[in-house]
């Protein structure tokens, strides 16, 4: 529902409840301030004392918290919002796109093998080469032999004859290697069968011969990828602290890490520890680990009262991704009708899961991108639900939700689980979408945020990155224009799903908060919330918008301390 916002501040300025002579640490003034509160207010000026609200108003009421230690930043007009909210990627991976190739933005085959040529120049013989990033389905042009939708290894083969390459999908959930991985993964034609046993819930792909073509998908790039040498932890903090500065640069103070081990727990207290965190983490367990799982469960939720390293919640991996055929269908794929995707992990999985997550206070995430796997998890949450009926606030989410069956999508609200949606998917997938599910189940349950909106789900929104750049602007573009990137087609992609902007703006905010927990924290510029900020060079609410792909991110700010600035 569209509202008109209320400019704070011309009558009235909210006041904290201590003394309005109270000194602030820092006030930010004469900006175009969106709080997100329940009545949708606007300001000029905002103060900050110890990382916390102060006061909110005009810039010339404001102007009282100022004192001799305070530091004044003038805005200049530029709009400031709530921190926004990563609710769904893999921080490490963001970290070590720049670590190793980054495949994001390959256009066809022929520039992948030249990227593994280059980097087999610099390597040593033996030496593995890694990278993440193609997606067969957004080349400008199709390579010259396809298997089921994907190229084969001969022509990268070629150019790596003593180099092992494994080169992860955009999605995570297929894999590419070259001939020399699979000759030390002992994959080959008379082997695969064998292998059979180990790659339930994957596929090895394999030619009209039955050779493997080098694409393995979901749990079939084990076999390859359990060979790649594992990584150093100075080369792990190094990519954290490279994720950390993407994500600042980008304007996210808060971000959602879908599914990590102890390490990356230990790692982020560490930073923490020394100073070097910079955003706030809220992290779930992985559900790749029961060992993990059943730690947890005795030690029970870790809340930071710092709100820096909370770990509450568990991430199941449930179906794969529409890209690869992997996405858990009720009706097979459009264009292979002979398929329905990968149930990757057992459903009876889920159903202990989301009983254990109840009676010990952990928050279940699972993946689930197509309509069977939806469907299946919808089922066990609400099995669980009923079991522990006294257990309310659960926050139970899905993460992606990204094809619905139309019986399913009145359940989120009804059963109140949080659509952990990434709008850029639609942007990015839906031109190619189509041809995986046809125009009819397209049209009436991929990508329907309105539709969940209105049964009265929540919907949190991010990038899911790497799988996607770590940018939350052409996000929210996706968000409120159904578009793609190149502002294709006109009128957007079934324009009636489309957010309102200020719909887009509590996704990455408010409701973001509400998907931790954190909802009276932080996610809106109210006095004694935490003076988490992103500042934008124009206002992404009212510019035309095209011109919200243009918006750059001018200051990010943390506990009230400015943690990136573009000197704009």
């Amino acid at each position: 529902m569209r509202k008109t916002f209320i400019l704070l501040g011309l009558i009235t300025v909210l006041f904290s409840a201590c003394n309005n002579k109270e000194t602030a640490d820092i006030v930010f003034k004469n900006g175009t301030i969106y709080t997100v509160d329940n009545q949708q207010s606007m300001a000029e000026a905002v103060a900050v004392k110890d990382g916390m609200i102060l006061a909110i108003g005009s810039s010339k009421d404001i102007s009282a918290y100022e004192g001799r230690e305070t530091e004044v930043i003038d805005l200049a007009g530029k709009t400031m919002t709530p921190g926004f909210i990563e609710s769904h990627g893999h921080l490490m991976g963001i970290g070590y796109n720049k670590l190793e190739l980054d495949l994001m933005h390959v256009k066809t085959y022929d520039e992948l093998v030249e990227k593994v040529a280059e980097a087999v120049e610099k390597a040593e013989p033996g030496d593995w080469i890694t990278g993440r990033g193609w997606h067969q389905s957004k080349w400008i042009e199709t390579p010259d032999k396809v298997v089921k939708g994907f190229q084969t290894h001969e022509q990268m083969s070629a150019v790596s004859p003593d180099n092992p390459v494994y080169l992860r999908h955009a999605s995570g959930h297929a894999t590419f290697a070259n001939a020399k991985a699979m000759e030390l993964a002992g994959v080959n034609r008379l082997s695969i069968e064998s292998l059979s046993s180990e790659v339930e819930g994957g596929e090895i792909i394999k030619d009209e011969l039955g050779n493997p073509t080098g694409v393995f998908t979901e749990r079939a790039s084990s076999l390859v990828g359990k060979l790649v040498p594992r990584d150093t932890e100075e080369r792990a903090e190094l990519a954290l602290e490279m994720a950390i500065k993407e994500c600042l640069e980008k304007g996210i103070t808060s971000f959602h890490d879908a599914g990590s081990g102890q390490a990356f727990i230990d790692r982020l207290q560490k930073f923490k520890a020394e100073g070097k965190l910079g955003i706030r983490m809220y992290t779930m367990l992985t559900g790749r680990q029961p060992e993990l799982l059943e730690e947890w469960y005795k030690r029970g939720p870790m809340i930071d009262p710092d709100h820096f390293v909370t770990v509450r919640s568990i991430k199941l991996n449930c179906d794969g991704a529409l890209g690869p055929r992997g996405a858990w269908l009720l009706e097979p794929y459009t264009d292979r009708p002979d398929h329905v995707g990968h149930e990757t992990l057992p459903m009876e999985t889920v159903t202990t899961v989301s009983e254990k997550g109840l009676e010990h206070g952990f928050q279940v995430c699972s993946h689930a991108i197509g309509d069977r796997a939806n469907r299946e998890i919808l089922d066990r949450y609400e099995g669980a639900f009923q079991k522990y009926p006294d257990r309310t606030d659960h926050r139970f989410r899905i993460e992606h939700a990204q094809h619905l069956h139309p019986d399913d999508i009145p359940r989120f609200g009804q059963l109140g689980v949080i659509a952990a949606m990434q709008a850029i998917h639609m942007s990015s997938d839906r031109p190619w979408a189509i041809q995986r599910l046809g125009k009819l189940r397209i049209k009436q349950g991929a990508y329907v945020w309105q539709k969940l909106l209105q049964s009265g789900a929540t919907i949190i929104n991010g990038t899911d990155a790497p799988v996607e750049p770590v940018d939350q602007i052409p996000s929210f573009y996706a968000s409120v224009t159904r578009k793609t990137l190149a502002g294709l087609p006109e009128g957007g992609y079934e324009p009636d799903q489309a957010m309102s902007r200020y719909e887009a703006l509590r996704s990455f905010t408010i409701d973001g908060a509400f998907g931790e927990f954190e909802e009276d924290f932080k996610g809106s510029i109210e006095v004694g919330k935490a003076a988490d900020f992103t500042v934008f060079d124009k206002d992404i609410m009212t510019i035309p918008e095209m011109e919200i792909l243009d918006t750059k991110v001018a200051m990010t700010i943390v506990a009230g301390k400015v943690a990136y600035d573009a000197g704009l």
